[in-house]
């Protein structure tokens, strides 16, 4: 357990989220061992990767039992929607112990897991969004004449955890109709079962990270936005992000004061009152329409590649704000900002992100002397770092100016190559016009 005030702590994933994480978490006083699990390639300079799966429970308890562990943060959404925080709290309590977990319950973490869950609570507490129907095999009728009520494109989410990919933009009605059939007979599995229809925003969009202790304390982190099509000029499939961005110009004071007022207060009152004891990261999905803001969607972590830009932001120890989160003590500790801009830009496996070749060596990273959070790779036995998955690595600069921060994470990028690697080469320029 803890070593003279120090923590031990497990971090859940092996992502560019967790990769930036694990580097913000490391730089801490009051850390003793950082674990990560499993990792990849690039985090076992934070900390110690350990092989096991975040949602295996039991392996999960067992680490934090044999190491000795004082916080679990999670990082990805998985284990949060299967109730990864209920059971490793009933486990600790079981054995007379203390365990302190960054996440949410089930409960809470319906947010995510549930998309008919998230619009009907922002329904309860006037929480901004577009208007929406849920579509099942009973009530296909109503939902065919509400498609047929919306303008083109038309949008549809599977209701349930889809790995990014149940989300739909259509531009013809016929070809919704046609979805959404396909959609309700089982095109995504179980998470389709019922599907969201909405009506489409048009706007910019930007990500909001909220910290919550589940007792009203709160903490804002640095805005950010992040580009998902492959393409140059956001054009091509959608993808699990190709770059971020830190911060966004357009979320000014205003803008932001609307956003607390009308969609972060609201949400955490709303949660409150509903019972739902929200200790974690609340990610608001958001679209400036003409200066309001409206939720898109909720997560119940950080975003990825968004982590990767926010996290070099925080100018303090980012540990500390975490067990408040956790003990339901946030409101005395305060989180400064860094005044500078970062840019991210994604490396990505060449196919991505349709099908991609793994294990290709990765050669430049000894020579990079900025922030390069990895993503899919993988540390042989010999040291080599590989290719493990179509997201690869991220470079990653902070300057005085989004210009400037785009300038150097490209020079970082140029210096590292592997087989087919591709990036874009317009992340930022559209907040630079």
């Amino acid at each position: 357990m803890m070593q003279e005030g120090k923590m031990n702590v497990l971090l859940l994933g092996s992502g560019g989220r967790e990769s930036a994480i694990a580097w913000k978490l490391a730089q801490s006083p009051l850390l003793n061992k950082l674990y990560i699990a499993p990792g990849n390639g690039g985090t076992g300079a934070s900390g110690e990767n350990i092989a096991l799966k975040p949602t295996d429970f039991d392996a999960v308890d067992n680490a934090v039992v044999s190491l000795g562990i004082d916080m679990v943060v999670a990082g990805n959404e998985d284990p949060l929607v299967a109730g990864l925080r209920d059971e490793l709290e009933k486990r600790a309590a079981a054995r007379g112990s203390k365990l302190l977990i960054v996440g949410p319950g089930k409960d809470g973490a319906a947010l995510e897991g549930s998309k008919d869950f998230a619009k009907r609570f922002m329904q309860r507490h006037g929480i901004p969004t577009a208007r929406h129907l849920t579509a099942t095999k009973e009530n296909l009728a109503e939902a065919r004449a509400f498609l047929a009520s919306l303008k083109a494109p038309y949008v549809l989410k599977a209701d349930g955890l889809a790995a990014g990919k149940g989300v739909l933009i259509i531009d013809s009605l016929e070809d919704a109709y046609r979805s959404l059939d396909e959609m309700l007979a089982g095109q995504f599995g179980a998470a389709s079962a019922s599907v969201v229809i909405e009506e489409f925003l048009s706007g910019i969009e930007c990500s909001v990270f909220v910290l919550t202790d589940g007792h009203g304390g709160y903490r804002i982190l640095p805005v950010a936005k992040d580009y998902k099509r492959v393409g140059e000029g956001d054009t091509g499939l959608n993808t699990g992000g190709m770059g971020s961005v830190s911060p966004v110009p357009f979320a000014d004071r205003t803008f932001m004061d609307k956003v607390r007022d009308r969609i972060v207060l609201p949400t955490l009152n709303g949660l409150i009152e509903e019972g739902i004891d929200y200790r974690g990261f609340i990610f608001l999905g958001l679209i400036n329409c003409g200066g309001e803001p409206m939720v898109i969607e909720y997560n119940v972590r950080m975003g990825d590649p968004e982590t990767e830009v926010v996290m070099p932001r925080i100018a303090s120890d980012l540990l500390p704000a975490l067990k408040g989160v956790a003990e339901g003590s946030l409101g005395d500790i305060s989180l400064e900002e860094d005044p500078r801009a970062a840019v991210a830009v994604m490396a990505v496996s060449g196919g991505y992100p349709g099908s991609y070749p793994k294990g290709k060596v990765i050669s430049g990273l000894d020579k990079a002397d900025g922030i390069v959070f990895h993503a899919g790779t993988k540390r042989c036995d010999d040291g080599t770092v590989v290719t493990s998955g179509g997201r690869v690595l991220a470079a990653v600069a902070l300057a005085e100016s989004i210009a400037d921060a785009a300038r150097k994470a490209y020079d970082e990028i140029s210096g590292i190559s592997f087989d087919g690697m591709y990036y874009r080469r317009d992340i930022s320029k559209d907040l630079l016009r």
